[in-house]
């Protein structure tokens, strides 16, 4: 089965010292399965990895080949992002106090009908109160 996969849990595929063996089994399924995301999820990764070369966390020859890594990844990307932001996405970002970014990857969790993988807590406390399943995180970091 298939998953809304945030950036939370991508850039942990991309940063050594933020490995983890749920994230990992998150990167099995996706090859396995293909996964979901927003039309931002680039935009997204690409900023975290350019900032991180910038701040020297990075090479620019890591950068690349993550950046690389990455794109290859079965990822589709939602055509109707922008359009649920003025309405669902924006509304969910107000309930749950998330950032539109955030809500994104909880409205097309809930449009889909399929988990989300996200390691962030505020996302993870508004998906686990809408009854969005979640993957992504060890069981006992879940609750």
């Amino acid at each position: 089965m298939s998953f809304v996969l945030d950036s939370s849990v991508t850039l942990t595929w991309c940063f050594e010292d933020e490995a983890t063996p749920a994230a990992d089994a998150v990167l099995t399924r996706l090859t396995d399965h293909g996964a979901h995301a927003p039309s931002l999820w680039p935009l997204e990764i690409l900023n975290a990895l350019t900032m991180a070369r910038r701040r020297g966390r990075i090479t620019a020859q890591l950068q690349r080949e993550r950046i690389t890594f990455l794109h290859a990844l079965p990822v589709a990307l939602d055509a109707q992002t922008a359009a649920q932001a003025w309405s669902v996405t924006h509304q969910l970002a107000e309930r749950h106090r998330l950032t539109l970014y955030d809500a994104s990857y909880l409205e097309l969790a809930q449009r889909l009908d399929l988990p989300l993988a996200t390691l962030d807590a505020d996302l993870r406390n508004a998906a686990s109160a809408l009854g969005v399943p979640l993957l992504g995180v060890p069981e006992d970091a879940a609750s």
